[in-house]
Parts: structure tokens; sequence; C-alpha cells
């Protein structure tokens, strides 16, 4: 049974940090793929590490990512 997360990826001046609601695992990528991927990884090893026992339940694909893209200022 495969879990699903939600990312969050902002851009945050030369990198995306990417950050899992869930578990509050926080990665990052010189690019948004690369974040992507690197957050998967660091929730897969946070996974390996603390087990899925009381996490919420889901379907589907690991990560379900979405980007915010910050607003300027006035």
């Amino acid at each position: 049974m495969s879990k699903r997360f939600t990312a969050v990826i902002t851009k945050e001046e030369s990198w995306y940090v990417a950050h899992c609601v869930e578990l509050g695992v926080v990665s990052q990528g010189k690019t948004l793929e690369g974040a992507k991927e690197n957050l998967r990884e660091a929730v897969e090893l946070y996974l390996d590490s603390f087990g899925s026992e009381d996490l919420p339940e889901s379907t589907e694909s690991p990560i379900n990512a979405c980007t915010l893209h910050p607003l300027p200022l006035r």
C-alpha cells in the first residue's frame, strides 16, 4: 500500500525548497524536479527510520506537489 503526501515547494533565491506538510520533512534542489526528487528521497528515509504506522490514510502516488510563487510586496 502506498501513501500519499502533500509537498509545498517554494523558490528561495536560487534554490527550490520542498516541504512535506504531513511529516514536516524538508529538502531542496537547484531545480523544481531536483527539489521533488530530493524530497521524495527524504520522505522515504523518514519512513524507513520512523515507520508508517500512525500516518493518515492515503492512496496513489507518494508525492502530490504544488509550487508556490512568491507575490511581490507593494
